[in-house]
């Protein structure tokens, strides 16, 4: 080897030190900055954590679609008890009602809703139904199913209002208060949702709710739930309500019980298991 080659060498070692040296020292002079969550009050801030406990919605549409039983149960004994499919990109929504006592009693044999992003439809023994009284209930009850399996990770949608009520101890639990209510169109009443998130564990175990679309509001309903980790999501999987107060006074008054069951996530469905 000559005295040119060991001098290329040479150099070319001093040139990669020199780099690397100036890189290491560009990071030490740039460290990488941690986004820091901006929050638009204290309420705002609790429901943003909690919802960071349960999954956002990022986490949740990444599963792509789900598929579940659906069973609602009346104090009288009657149930629903749908097969229950959601695309979450666009929040397409179908129902599959084998049993149907509370919805649509009077029609016999299967009954099938669907919402497939541009309009709604029902279905009876295969038939299509475009009765409009019955497609107003379809539309109250697609986008509200919907709704309520993703209501905690819809609780950042734009459009909602915080406004922390302070703190309360049932029975033995400590709860963070947190109204959210959404902005108002033309001053038509919307819906508010009364939180309560466990101090313990950052969830939510009860919430007040109204339902403006039937003119519930000055007397909520209160809901009581349970979680369950299903690929990584918490999702209220046992639920019952009933009246109460906005003080969440519970009487003896027998509640209404909801369960889903069966969840699985990405069934690859398409739209074309949304039309009519």
């Amino acid at each position: 080897m000559n005295y040119q080659t060991i001098a290329l060498i040479a150099l070319s070692s001093l040139l990669f030190s020199c780099t690397t040296a100036n890189k290491k020292d560009a990071k030490k002079e740039n460290p990488v900055k941690k986004e820091i969550p901006s929050y638009k009050n204290k309420g705002h801030e609790l429901v943003s954590k909690m919802i960071g406990k349960v999954g956002n919605y990022n986490a949740l549409s990444s599963k792509k679609d789900v598929v579940y039983t659906y069973t609602y149960q009346t104090p009288d004994g009657k149930a629903d008890v749908s097969t229950e499919k959601y695309i979450f990109d666009g929040e397409l929504s179908y129902g599959s009602y084998e049993k149907h006592e509370r919805t649509f009693p009077d029609l016999e044999g299967k009954i099938e809703q669907g919402y497939n992003g541009n309009e709604f439809w029902l279905k009876h023994n295969g038939n299509i139904l475009d009765e409009p009284n019955r497609l107003k209930r379809v539309a109250f009850n697609r986008p509200t199913n919907f709704y309520w399996f993703a209501m905690f990770q819809k609780l950042l949608d734009p459009g909602l209002t915080y406004e922390y009520l302070g703190d309360k101890t049932i029975d033995t639990a400590s709860y963070e208060i947190v109204k959210v209510s959404f902005e108002s169109k033309n001053n038509k009443p919307t819906d508010i949702y009364q939180v309560y998130i466990n101090k313990q564990t950052g969830l939510v175990d009860q919430f007040l709710f109204t339902v403006a679309d039937f003119g519930v509001m000055k007397t909520p309903f209160i809901m009581k739930i349970e979680h369950e980790n299903i690929d990584g999501i918490l999702i209220p999987t046992k639920r019952k309500y009933k009246k109460s107060t906005w003080n969440a006074d519970i009487d003896e008054t027998p509640w209404i019980n909801v369960t889903w069951s069966n969840i699985k996530f990405n069934n690859n469905l398409t739209v074309d298991d949304f039309k009519k």
